[in-house]
């Protein structure tokens, strides 16, 4: 079986310098290896190409078959990994949360714990007859997070 952790190495190294990152590999029993990255800007297929050549190149083929795809990590995806966050501040995202709520606001701050996204909730303040939207902060450890995905708005 094809070794994850070297898969993950080559990977690394290949994106070292660009504004890639590694978002996730995988490798199964049947040595079909998977590996997910993703851009701080712009993302095409020529790009996953050229890294499946790099890790093609540095995999051993006579040794042991195995099928490669790369590619982006998809724009509904959750989000896996830092990055993915820090790359989506000032976006809406959704969320859902372990304890079950769902909600939906911009994703305004990232940090090494955990992430906030503002959220517009109706308030009743007092001495006013209705409730106002008001932006509320709804602060989150990463893993407090079942799902954290990009909104996209039509």
């Amino acid at each position: 079986m094809i070794d994850k952790s070297l898969v993950e190495q080559v990977a690394r190294e290949a994106i070292e310098g660009t504004d890639l990152f590694l978002v996730s590999v995988s490798v199964s029993a049947d040595n079909r290896v998977v590996v997910e990255v993703d851009s701080r800007n712009y993302m095409d297929v020529d790009t996953c190409v050229e890294l499946s050549h790099k890790i093609e190149a540095a995999l051993d083929r006579d040794s042991e078959d195995f099928e490669l795809e790369v590619g982006s990590a998809g724009l509904t995806s959750p989000f896996k990994v830092r990055e993915q966050f820090d790359k989506n501040i000032g976006n809406e995202v959704e969320v859902l949360s372990r304890d079950g709520r769902k909600f939906t606001g911009t994703l305004v701050e990232t940090t090494d714990e955990g992430f906030t996204v503002e959220v517009a909730r109706k308030v009743k303040k007092e001495g006013q007859k209705r409730p106002v939207m008001e932006l509320q902060p709804e602060k989150l450890a990463y893993g407090d997070a079942k799902s954290v995905k990009y909104v996209i708005n039509f």
